[in-house]
């Protein structure tokens, strides 16, 4: 089964530092019949403005990833983590028993756009973790790119929960087909440009709850970056 979500139906908000578009409920953004897809908690998709960003807070129990769109992130954390990263590169957080960080965009001129990722982990308390990727363009150019696995996975970056992540930069009119397992299921999101997914189009910005299906068949009709997290049903 293929569920299409139109961006014009997410919520959104705009802080004046901050625009965001929420795939699932998140702030203000209230709505009982979209909490989560399966293990997929929260996806926004964030406009952090020059010299804005999230001040230090806490997180507890919640696997958090950030996917680089475009702009540098600096990234400090109560674990001494401090590092900033840009377009294609990852950053994850296990946030175990709690942890505080902060998230800003540095420069003066120009936005910085992610999409911020949780997942809720297999159970609560376990251990914190905090690292990175930075990817290059040629690892997701044309071809699928495993930026997160499980621990039992083959991703540079693993976390505790059994999810894989994957993105991909596809040229005009190329393909890519993808095979999912028995009792799985894919949140498929358009990041730039468009793509056909099984005879489904979406634009920047639009998603596909996809489940029940045993492949997806991904056409560019545009050049077309997009991400897409893969899970048990």
């Amino acid at each position: 089964m293929l569920k299409k979500l139109n961006k014009e139906n997410m919520g959104t908000s705009n802080l004046g530092w901050l625009e965001s578009r929420f795939h699932f409920s998140f702030a203000e953004y209230r709505n009982p019949q979209n909490i989560n897809f399966g293990v997929l908690r929260v996806l926004n998709d964030d406009i952090i403005h020059p010299q804005g960003g999230f001040g230090t807070h806490p997180h507890q129990n919640m696997e958090i990833i950030s996917y680089i769109v475009d702009g540098e992130i600096t990234h400090k954390d109560s674990m001494g983590n401090e590092e900033t990263l840009k377009r294609g590169e990852v950053q994850y957080l296990s946030a175990g028993d709690g942890i505080y960080h902060s998230e800003f965009n540095m420069n003066k001129t120009k936005d910085l756009r992610l999409l911020q990722i949780w997942i809720l982990p297999p159970k609560n308390g376990l251990d914190r973790l905090y690292g990175s990727h930075k990817f290059e363009v040629e690892e997701r150019k044309n071809k699928l790119l495993n930026i997160v696995s499980s621990q039992e996975g083959d991703a540079k970056i693993q976390i505790h929960q059994d999810v894989n992540l994957f993105v991909s930069e596809l040229e005009s009119g190329k393909e890519i087909e993808y095979s999912i397992g028995k009792n799985r299921q894919v949140y498929f999101t358009q990041i730039e440009g468009s793509s056909k997914i099984n005879g489904i189009e979406l634009s920047d910005g639009d998603a596909l709850e996809i489940t029940s299906e045993s492949q997806i068949q991904i056409h560019a009709n545009s050049n077309s970056h997009f991400l897409f997290i893969e899970m048990n049903n």
